[in-house]
């Protein structure tokens, strides 16, 4: 009889009625079990051309919900503690209980995209059903490294529509409006900061004094301020590009320095019960020299925004107000996003596409001054 080829395989019929496929790889037996002939053939085959691609062979036994829980353990070390959080929400309010029990081996695009039409359907928001995606797929990217798996099939999902947020231009009266709102708070400085250089809220809540160099009219962010799981964290900045030293307004450091001296006059006033040294020697702290909360700078902002009849807004705006303000008076792109700290160089030019048609104007009427005169 005809002795059969390396990784040939075999199909013959089980006992209990099943059909099983079975292929040699490295000296050892691989079986594929399925309920008819056919179906055990179309997975030999399917073993068959990942070895022939260089491929591994799934595990026919792991799960979804095994790869999620193995991914979260080894991701754990290197992701920022609010972000891990996010994951295993993501993971335990979503992921695992659509597809944990899912072998990853038989894990298709069709399933991921019926996860992510499921959660938009109990009410979350196209976002969240894109957060969904994007963590299963970094998962099984770690599959694929880990060679459990030869295919990423949430990559191969299609995404769902997200709507553009609108990013609304601060224009040059408004932000005049928004620091005559805040003129003589106590927090006053922390809201010209964020609209004159546009630090994110954790950056400016874990700025520490030593990161200040008034004298220069420069400050570095070095950190990020955190709560998690009802601690305060100091955690590395968002992207590798956030770590940045700032160039200062002049305005900005007078503003900084009569903070410094209100915080002095404060810490006078409570001795050893000042926890600023505990701390580090925030900037920007509560009375006692302890960590802000972000929830109590926005409400602050919104109830000065009030008290002054402007219209509300949120603590992130002043940061998008910093982009669009930078695009109206023409600063490079490069420049911005250096200030900025954004990752892509996109990022910041979505912000300068909303400020756009007003610089078009002007640049049309340069063009009609210089070719035709006034």
């Amino acid at each position: 009889m005809k002795r059969r080829a390396a990784n040939e395989g075999t199909v013959c019929k089980r006992g209990d009625g099943r059909w099983c496929a079975a292929l040699s790889v490295d000296g050892r037996r691989k079986f594929f079990y399925a309920k008819t002939q056919q179906a055990a053939l179309a997975k030999l085959r399917e073993a068959q051309r990942a070895l022939a691609d260089g491929l591994p062979l799934s595990d026919q036994r792991r799960t979804v919900g095994g790869v999620l829980t193995d991914w979260l353990e080894a991701v754990a070390p290197n992701v920022r503690p609010r972000t891990l959080v996010r994951y295993r929400e993501i993971a335990s309010l979503h992921l695992i209980p659509a597809l944990g029990n899912v072998r990853l081996a038989r894990l298709t695009p069709a399933h991921v995209e019926k996860l992510m039409a499921s959660t938009i359907a109990a009410g979350a928001s196209p976002r969240t059903a894109a957060h969904c995606r994007a963590v299963l797929r970094e998962a099984l990217n770690a599959a694929m490294r880990w060679a459990w798996v030869g295919r990423n099939a949430a990559s191969l999902a299609q995404p769902p529509r997200i709507p553009e947020r609108e990013v609304r231009p601060l224009s040059l009266a408004d932000a005049r409006a928004v620091l005559l709102a805040v003129t003589g708070d106590r927090l006053e400085a922390l809201f010209t900061v964020a609209l004159a250089v546009g630090l994110r809220q954790g950056e400016a809540l874990g700025l520490r004094w030593p990161d200040l160099d008034l004298d220069g009219g420069t400050l570095s962010v070095q950190r990020s301020l955190q709560r998690v799981d009802g601690a305060w964290a100091f955690v590395e900045p968002k992207t590798a590009r956030s770590r940045r030293t700032v160039p200062l307004p002049a305005q900005v450091v007078v503003a900084l320095r009569e903070h410094r001296s209100r915080q002095l006059q404060e810490r006078l006033r409570l001795g050893p019960a000042w926890e600023g040294e505990k701390w580090g020697d925030l900037v920007f702290a509560d009375e006692a020299g302890g960590p802000l909360s972000g929830f109590h700078v926005s409400r602050r902002f919104k109830a000065l925004l009030a008290m002054a009849g402007l219209p509300g807004m949120r603590y992130h705006e002043l940061r998008h107000g910093a982009a669009s303000l930078m695009a109206a008076l023409g600063v490079p792109v490069r420049v911005a996003m250096e200030i900025l700290g954004h990752s892509q160089i996109s990022t910041t030019m979505n912000v300068y596409a909303h400020v756009a048609p007003d610089l078009g104007r002007e640049a049309a009427d340069r063009v009609a001054s210089a070719l035709w005169g006034n």
